[in-house]
């Protein structure tokens, strides 16, 4: 996977596959979740919806990851994973890593081959910067590691960091390399 570090507003790149920092409910919230059901409207909120009330009626747990449509955005879906909140006591960095790598394989699993992921964990849910950064990169090490294992190099070939902040692609940038 190419790694690459871009600020922008993530709902605007054409990528196949935008990653959502959701939270566990799936219907939308603040930061880039809110951003993202607004940018791709009422289909995204819809396909949430029925991904509750069939596949995730108790929502979506930490570390997991679920496609969907992408609604009005230029990207052809939506990946939603659930970063752990440290506010509410969950510090285990393991899960913040496991929603990079499953990430990269639901994108696998949908064909994506380009993905925009965001600074999961890094809004409200109180994760550092380097943490998040640190994270994403053990986590598509992981995910690299395991499509290897399993025979599949079908990962996503390319993989934008996005940051909103010049503090957080500063980040990005240092824990790339």
């Amino acid at each position: 996977m190419e790694i690459t570090v871009v600020q922008a507003d993530i709902t605007s790149l054409a990528v196949d596959a935008v990653v959502n920092a959701a939270n566990s409910g799936l219907l939308g919230g603040g930061g880039v979740d809110g951003a993202i059901h607004r940018a791709a409207g009422p289909e995204l909120l819809a396909e949430c919806r029925e991904l509750r009330r069939t596949r995730y009626p108790d929502g979506l747990p930490a570390g997991e990851a679920v496609a969907t449509g992408a609604g009005h955005l230029r990207a052809r879906w939506v990946i939603h994973t659930v970063g752990p909140n440290r506010h509410a006591g969950q510090v285990e960095r393991g899960v913040l890593e496991r929603c990079f790598t499953r990430s990269c394989e639901v994108a696998a699993e949908v064909g994506a081959r380009s993905v925009a992921f965001p600074a999961i964990g890094g809004g409200v849910y109180g994760w550092s910067r380097r943490d998040v950064a640190a994270a994403a990169m053990a986590g598509f090490a992981d995910a690299e590691r395991r499509a290897t294992g399993q025979g599949r190099p079908d990962l996503p070939e390319s993989v934008g960091l996005v940051a909103y902040s010049e503090e957080m692609a500063q980040a990005f940038r240092e824990a790339v390399g």
